[in-house]
């Protein structure tokens, strides 16, 4: 399929986002999720800036035109390398370019990657600076409220300002603390509590900025509530889990149509771009791990998972097992 050379010529909106997710928010996952949502803007999952510049960065870079709105994520704390890879955002047709300053994983802050960068402001901005000198894309942070050590709303309120400061005017907040020793990432999303209130404090004291709201967030009605508060909403994990959630953003929060009627339809609308990937080589699991939530609490939906779980690995596996694994689910009269 043809790679995207230019970007979305629909307004970028960040009403609605699916945040960055390392290993679930591939190309595959994308182009579902555009299926089901017209207006919510995706982000892939965050590339370094070491593999961009020195890895298979047309295969990092690569996705296909319906994905768009698309940002790219960004690890690194090099100005130049970022500048040369924003740069490389904006060729490859990308609408947005987004920092990473909120992983906690050891490996990223080896390198001075992710939420350790919470604890050094002036570098982001030097970062951010560089990336909006390479590009006329927007340039987007997403970080923490803060890291152990540096927790406090006065020290959260320096870095947002000390940022500012450069232009930049988006701030995607993942409402909790990163711990940078002792937790794993998974802990790192679920132990530190969440502090909602620190987000919505941020948008009163910088009105003029556009602030999102991440962490926890898994339903619409929580999504309304927050945008009453800020700008926009990032979901993560429950978008992934339970990608259904994506089909109520049009008609909820942007009031146009629902772009399917049913789960089922929506997975019959999968099954072209499946036939091409299918074609250039992909394994069906490939394809097939990021559609396992569709059924989520459904009649059938077990035996839908295990369907997939059990035969798409299998060599040769093809359309024909999506179409079984459909089978298992009882299709509904009308629309869901």
């Amino acid at each position: 399929m043809p790679q995207a050379v230019t970007p979305s010529p629909a307004p970028l909106s960040r009403r609605f986002c699916v945040a960055p997710m390392m290993d679930w928010t591939t190309s595959h996952y994308r182009y579902f999720a555009r299926l089901l949502s017209r207006h919510t803007l995706l982000y892939t999952e965050m590339v370094t800036t070491g593999a961009l510049i020195h890895g298979d960065t047309a295969r990092f870079l690569r996705f296909e035109e319906a994905e768009h709105p698309l940002a790219l994520q960004l690890g690194g704390s090099d100005p130049s390398e970022l500048a040369q890879c924003a740069r490389l955002a904006e060729q490859h047709g990308f609408d947005e370019v987004n920092l990473n300053v909120g992983c906690p994983s050891d490996r990223v802050q080896n390198n001075m990657i992710g939420a350790c960068l919470m604890g050094h402001p002036g570098l982001v901005a030097d970062c951010i600076k560089a990336m909006q000198d390479a590009t006329s894309l927007p340039v987007t942070v997403k970080h923490r409220i803060g890291i152990n050590g540096r927790e406090s709303w006065d020290e959260l309120a320096h870095f947002v300002d000390t940022v500012a400061a450069t232009g930049c005017q988006t701030f995607i907040v993942h409402a909790r603390i990163a711990i940078l020793e002792g937790l794993s990432p998974k802990e790192n999303r679920e132990i530190p509590p969440l502090k909602y209130d620190w987000v919505y404090r941020l948008k009163q004291a910088f009105p003029q900025l556009e602030i999102i709201i991440n962490g926890g967030i898994t339903t619409l009605e929580d999504t309304q509530a927050h945008l009453a508060l800020v700008d926009g909403v990032m979901v993560g994990r429950e978008a992934y889990h339970n990608p259904w959630l994506l089909a109520g953003i049009d008609p909820v929060l942007f009031g146009t149509a629902a772009p399917v009627a049913s789960r089922h339809d929506a997975l019959r609308a999968m099954f072209p771009f499946i036939e091409a990937e299918l074609a250039r080589g992909v394994h069906l699991g490939h394809i097939t791990r990021h559609l396992l939530g569709l059924f989520h609490a459904q009649p059938g939906g077990r035996q839908f998972r295990r369907h997939l779980s059990e035969n798409a690995h299998k060599p040769g596996a093809d359309l024909s097992v999506l179409e079984a694994a459909l089978a298992r689910v009882p299709e509904p009269d009308h629309a869901e």
